[in-house]
């Protein structure tokens, strides 16, 4: 088994913090909360069920312990896009030759005062 490879399990348990499945060639994986769709996911008993199967991918593989950390996410062929808001302000007319245009009599009679002054 190797990260990036799409196996089989079944969900044999589900904890707050994910679902532990039993995959097909005998080793154990769990799925993280955060990986079992994109968005958020108040409960896991509402998108996965003891006894049921899945195809999962894997996303990391511990050698030693044989444990596998799967995601259900990276397989959605359906992504959730997150739009970019645009912010509508009148920001833009603060900035440019305008705004200076407008400023510089004031600058001027300003700096006249100063230069009378010292």
């Amino acid at each position: 088994m190797k990260v990036g490879d799409k196996v089989q399990g079944t969900v044999t348990g589900i904890k707050p913090y994910g679902a532990f499945l039993q995959l097909e060639d005998g080793s154990t994986g769990l799925v993280h909360i955060s990986e079992i769709k994109s968005g958020y996911t108040d409960n896991i008993h509402k998108v996965l069920t003891i006894g049921q199967s899945i195809t999962v991918q894997v996303i990391d593989y511990d050698d030693y312990s044989q444990k596998a950390s799967l995601s259900l996410r990276t397989l959605e062929t359906e992504k959730h896009p997150h739009h970019n808001r645009h912010r509508f302000s009148n920001n833009r007319y603060q900035y440019g030759f305008k705004p200076l245009e407008k400023a510089l009599p004031k600058w001027i009679e300003q700096a006249m005062t100063d230069l009378k002054q010292s």
